[in-house]
């Protein structure tokens, strides 16, 4: 980057001086799930997770050690039990019982987000996993937002201001 310098007494005084910047590239994160915590009289203790009906490859990624050996068999009774309850005749909410569960007793809601490492080329392939908390409104609004934001992408501009 090039700027001009205004400090006076300074030979680089009204001179452009071109200065080292770092560019970092970030794809938007993809909300995977959430976990309602209960305050104890010890701190935090997580009382339910809920996650998302569809979790991409990455993250299931990184819940095994050697993913060419496994089976891959993470969240397929999961995403079975959210799929029976989607298409259920009363047309209730998958995993309903859990959020409403996180809506009453919870205090702290944090989102579950992945990282796409697919979209940035560094060679790998597992997605890193990261729990942002979410404030502001009740619980239920939190977990409302929350739960709007499965499977959708978040991106940096959204979450932070210039």
């Amino acid at each position: 980057i090039v700027r001009d310098v205004d400090r006076p007494g300074s030979k680089l005084h009204k001179k452009e001086v071109a200065e080292a910047v770092s560019v970092v590239e970030t794809p938007p994160m993809v909300v995977v799930g959430f976990v309602g915590y209960v305050e104890t009289p010890r701190g935090l203790r997580a009382l339910t997770t809920v996650w998302a009906g569809h979790l991409s490859e990455e993250v299931k990624r990184r819940f095994y050690k050697a993913w060419h050996k496994s089976k891959q068999k993470a969240f397929t009774k999961y995403q079975k039990r959210w799929a029976d309850a989607s298409k259920a005749s009363d047309g209730g909410a998958p995993m309903a019982a859990e959020i409403e569960r996180a809506k009453k007793y919870c205090q702290v809601v944090r989102a579950i987000c992945h990282t796409q490492v697919s979209k940035v080329k560094i060679g790998q392939k597992k997605a890193h996993i990261k729990e942002i908390q979410i404030n502001g409104g009740t619980t239920a609004a939190k977990v409302d937002f929350v739960t709007g934001l499965f499977e959708q992408e978040v991106k940096v501009a959204d979450v932070f201001s210039q």
